[in-house]
C-alpha cells in the first residue's frame, strides 16, 4: 500500500480539504509553497503515463477538483500552479498518481 492509500483508508492521518468518493486533497507534509494540497485518485493508478482510457472521467475529475480546492484556500484570484510528476526524473516520489496545487506565494518559471 502507498502512503496515499494508507491516507485514503484513515490508516495515517491527514489535514484533509476536500473528499468525496472517488477522490480526497490533502496537505502535504513537505510544502514546497505556503499552499501546497495534494489531489490524489482513491483507485490507485501508479502514474499518468500508466493511466488508460477507462480512466478518462477520473482524471478528468482531478484537474476539475484543483479549482475547488483552490477556490477553499482562496487562490482563485492570486493563481496557483498544478503539477503532475511521471517518473523519478520528474520528482515522482509515490507510485499513485496525484496532483499538487501549489499558491500562495509567486513561482518562478521553468520550475527547476
Amino acid at each position: 500500500m502507498t502512503i496515499f492509500e494508507k491516507i485514503a483508508a484513515r490508516e495515517i492521518s491527514a489535514q484533509i480539504v476536500w473528499e468525496d468518493d472517488e477522490v480526497m486533497a490533502f496537505h502535504d507534509v513537505d510544502p514546497k509553497a505556503p499552499v501546497h494540497v495534494l489531489i490524489v485518485p482513491k483507485r490507485v493508478i501508479p502514474r499518468l503515463a500508466e493511466s488508460a482510457d477507462t480512466d478518462q472521467a477520473l482524471l478528468g475529475k482531478l484537474l476539475l477538483t484543483t479549482r475547488i480546492v483552490a477556490e477553499k484556500l482562496d487562490l482563485l484570484t492570486s493563481g496557483y500552479r498544478v503539477v503532475i510528476n511521471n517518473g523519478p526524473d520528474a520528482g515522482e516520489s509515490v507510485p499513485h498518481l496525484h496532483v499538487h496545487v501549489l499558491g500562495k506565494r509567486p513561482l518562478t518559471w521553468p520550475p527547476g
